[in-house]
């Protein structure tokens, strides 16, 4: 028997490479894995094209650090835990509060849409799917399954200390990116929630599981997994809650730590 039944794992930093491509090794093996693969990203759902453009078939995807759970076999979401306006208006007005130069985003629509302040770096000019928002109201207007936050001048770990500070325990504030860039769930929702209801639905356990990861925003999916793997290129505590290291997205670590471990 496999030492495991469902394999999760993190996308960016970890199963792709700094070209943000799947490595022929890669493609290779997760064809020749005999358990599931689950996708456990704080990538939005529509941030998935990327990714499965490059696989053989579509991967069942934990989106939003674990607000959204995707089936892409049916285009369907099986789970969504948006943040309601209320909570919204109460953590936009912290965070202006703590953080002068603090820049707001928020993914709405169970992630297939982005509203931002006119501020917000953006990298992807001409998608429909993006808007700038004409007033402060629109952006705590509907639901959202993510609140980014952005400081050009914090460092990246005092930024997310002072946001999850200023929250104090109201939502969940974490981080994935290596810039100061603080993702904002509503509270309890992690990629461990996330990644634990799909697997009780299909009836595997915590120990039955082996996550991969690389960022802050991963610690406590690997914490709930009964295997955790920190990449080679992994942040400090990542590696400090992890059970193995293996070699780096760019050495196919999440590729060569899975053949091992089924004798593939």
């Amino acid at each position: 028997m496999p030492p495991f039944r469902l394999v999760a794992t993190d996308i960016d930093g970890t199963l792709i490479n700094s070209e943000r491509d799947v490595s022929p090794r890669t493609l290779e093996v997760l064809a020749r894995v005999p358990v599931p693969v689950v996708l456990v990203t704080g990538r939005p759902l529509r941030w998935l094209d990327q990714l499965n453009s490059q696989l053989p078939s579509p991967l069942p995807a934990v989106c939003a650090n674990g607000a959204v759970i995707y089936d892409p076999d049916n285009d369907e979401i099986l789970r969504a835990h948006s943040m309601p306006v209320e909570l919204l208006l109460d953590v936009t007005k912290r965070l202006r509060d703590a953080v002068p130069d603090v820049v707001l985003a928020v993914e709405v629509e169970d992630g297939r849409s982005f509203r931002h302040e006119q501020a917000w770096p953006l990298r992807w000019e001409g998608d429909h799917r993006i808007q700038v928002i004409g007033s402060p109201e629109e952006l705590t207007s509907v639901p959202a399954v993510k609140l980014l936050a952005r400081s050009a001048t914090a460092d990246p770990d005092e930024f997310l200390e002072l946001v999850s500070r200023t929250l104090g325990g109201v939502a969940e504030a974490t981080r994935s990116a290596s810039s100061a860039l603080v993702e904002i769930s509503a509270a309890g929702v992690t990629k461990a929630a996330g990644l634990a209801w799909l697997c009780e639905r299909d009836g595997i356990t915590a120990e039955q599981v082996v996550a991969f990861g690389d960022m802050p925003n991963d610690i406590p999916m690997l914490t709930w997994a009964g295997r955790a793997v920190a990449m080679g290129n992994a942040h400090p505590a990542v590696r400090a809650v992890a059970d193995d290291v293996c070699a780096t997205n760019d050495e196919d670590g999440v590729a060569e730590y899975l053949a091992e471990a089924f004798g593939i």
